[in-house]
């Protein structure tokens, strides 16, 4: 219930702050929220799992950030960003599905 409040009031303060996002990070946005999302299913199938662990959950969303972000930084280095970009929205939307399959089985019994 705490982390449902917290959403709300996190978007209610977005809303009303509307935050602007440095036009150096704009290419980097779009990977974070989908490596986020990756770790939110990740943490929603281990919950209904039972073995969910809050310190799992904590370092593994800080982590796919994190790292989704650097590949990206990377190949823009290197010249090939957008590649990687793709690669990475490739590999974490496998797992995305993958999770999201599991939670369907997981309250559906299907």
């Amino acid at each position: 219930m705490l982390a449902i409040l917290g959403l709300v009031a996190g978007v209610v303060i977005g809303l009303l702050v509307q935050p602007s996002l440095p036009t150096y990070l704009e290419p980097y946005l779009p990977i974070a929220i989908v490596a986020a999302l990756d770790a939110i299913l990740g943490a929603t199938r281990a919950y209904l799992d039972g073995i969910f662990s809050d310190r799992v959950f904590a370092v593994s969303f800080l982590s796919n950030v994190l790292i989704a972000g650097l590949i990206v930084f990377v190949g823009d280095q290197i010249g090939v960003g957008a590649q990687l970009s793709t690669g990475v929205v490739v590999v974490l939307g496998i797992r995305i599905f993958n999770n999201a399959a599991a939670i369907r089985r997981a309250l559906l019994h299907a």
